[in-house]
């Protein structure tokens, strides 16, 4: 067993660990009475084919239905005996199993996650009564205006890349998928080069560590370790040249939505992603932001309105959507057209940069807290960007950032003549 080790001296001490067939560990001692371990796999929505649209979140469903050694059930049962908690979640870029147990019971219950996650046995029986749950979930998904409004506004953003399909799946497509389709995707995606394990909690790093590797080495089949098909080469969208203007009819909404989008930068270009981040709370978080409070509180224009910057990892999206009356779309659409172009011509006040400083600071500390926080936050990054520095410096980066950088920003990739914008009426 083959180990690097690299320690960061800072809040944050986590010990990264290879291992020869490709999985990477990192683990941290908390002083905690509690132990989670996350298992990020690097596999989302965005590597299925139009034809298998939803796998990957099908196949999540499907990792807790037994495998040769755990019965259908029996995985939680054990779980639930000793008070633990498991869940787990599916998104363009990633899916993630996780268990949170007491200390005394990680030895135990980990390599059960382990092997449900490497060993599903995705029986065809299961496989049919899981099916009508995920359909289910789809068309409960569809009945929920927020997530229909969300869904339209992907399509406008993204004309080609993945990003624009619901991570669930078409109904149309998941009816006819097949037991066996979704074993294959599970053998070849779910190898250990494509995972990475985080364990933090009151244990010590060694022992983190063994349980971890033990659980995989007992785990994982001898198998081609190779991926066998790597997603296609997908390249960012170019930014949008114009207004691009879409229009829906939504009887079941009391006020109409607007949702304003830019493509921006993604993970794999994270530096470029700071100034945006510290714009999109300037403009949308909190009262004080300006958006909110030009267009809620003082103008009463809309009865809610947020910004975020979104990152996937290929691509981002900046992201404005707000509620309000009918007759009030085309004049929020101007005011926020006429916001994102002050952010070009005239710098942002030392004060605004310095309460999102503070935000960001606050979050970090806050987010820092659990051992499941900093299970997230790891495998979030080393999964997504291939490095944990970015994860710590992310405040001190913030910190960095200037009204210069932000203008630049804000030129560079906002324009307020050109972006997809979505009204939906009720």
């Amino acid at each position: 067993m083959t180990s690097t080790l690299r320690k960061f001296p800072r809040l944050n001490a986590p010990t990264l660990h290879y291992l020869p067939n490709g999985l990477t560990i990192i683990a941290e001692q908390m002083p905690v009475e509690a132990v989670n371990l996350n298992l990020w796999i690097k596999v989302g929505s965005a590597v299925e084919p139009d034809a298998i649209n939803g796998m990957a979140h099908f196949l999540e469903h499907m990792i807790f239905k037994g495998t040769e050694r755990l019965a259908s059930g029996e995985f939680e049962r054990r779980i639930e005996e000793r008070g633990a908690v498991t869940n787990a979640a599916t998104s363009q870029d990633y899916t993630h199993y996780y268990i949170t147990t007491a200390p005394k019971d990680f030895a135990e219950l980990a390599p059960l996650q382990i092997d449900v996650v490497s060993n599903a046995s995705i029986p065809d029986d299961a496989f049919e009564r899981e099916r009508l749950v995920v359909l289910e979930e789809i068309r409960r998904s569809e009945d929920n205006p927020q997530r229909r409004t969300y869904r339209r506004a992907m399509e406008t953003a993204f004309d080609e890349l993945p990003y624009r399909r619901a991570v669930l799946g078409p109904e149309s497509v998941i009816a006819e998928l097949k037991p066996q389709q979704m074993r294959d995707f599970h053998t070849n995606w779910y190898q250990p080069q494509s995972i990475t394990a985080v364990a933090v909690g009151n244990l010590p790093v060694e022992e983190l560590i063994a349980t971890v590797a033990e659980g995989f080495t007992k785990a994982t089949k001898t198998q081609d370790s190779a991926l066998k098909t790597q997603p296609s080469l997908l390249s960012p969208e170019s930014p949008f040249t114009e207004i691009v203007r879409r229009e829906f009819i939504d009887e079941s909404l009391q006020q109409a939505r607007l949702v304003m989008v830019w493509r921006v930068p993604g993970m794999t270009q994270l530096d470029r992603t700071y100034g945006l981040d510290v714009l999109a709370g300037i403009l949308g978080h909190g009262r004080t932001s300006r958006l909110v409070r030009d267009l809620r509180e003082e103008r009463g224009l809309v009865t809610s309105i947020s910004v975020s910057n979104m990152s996937n990892q290929l691509q981002g999206i900046f992201y404005i959507s707000a509620k309000c009356a009918v007759e009030n779309l085309a004049v929020v659409e101007d005011a926020i057209a006429q916001h994102i172009g002050k952010l070009q011509t005239e710098l942002v006040t030392e004060s605004e940069i310095a309460r999102i400083r503070q935000r960001v600071a606050n979050r970090f500390i806050f987010g820092n807290e659990t051992p499941s926080d900093r299970s997230g936050l790891y495998g979030y990054y080393q999964s997504l960007v291939g490095d944990l520095e970015p994860a710590f410096n992310y405040p001190a980066i913030i910190q960095s950032q200037d009204a210069t950088d932000l203008m630049q920003a804000a030129k560079e990739y906002l324009s307020p003549d050109a972006y997809g914008v979505v009204f939906v009426k009720p």
